[in-house]
């Protein structure tokens, strides 16, 4: 499945394309629907840079252990 943001939404926000894409994906993890290991491979950054990102915004880390086996599954 594909998203198509129309061009005035990007405009409106002020952000470039892919500043709103992290924006997105930053919103996606602070509501819990996706967990820090996908957020960060989703933004195609390494999780310490993510993990930087969030702290930038003063989001917390929330990391249980659910989220560890689904970073662990992600790994193999």
């Amino acid at each position: 499945m594909s998203l198509v943001i129309s061009e005035d939404i990007v405009q409106a926000s002020g952000l470039s394309e892919k500043e709103l894409i992290l924006e997105l994906i930053i919103l996606l993890f602070q509501i819990k629907k996706i967990s820090i290991g996908k957020a960060s491979e989703l933004a195609q950054m390494p999780l310490l840079q993510f993990q930087h990102e969030l702290a930038i915004r003063n989001i917390p880390v929330h990391y249980d252990e659910s989220d560890l086996e689904v970073d662990l599954k992600n790994l193999l």
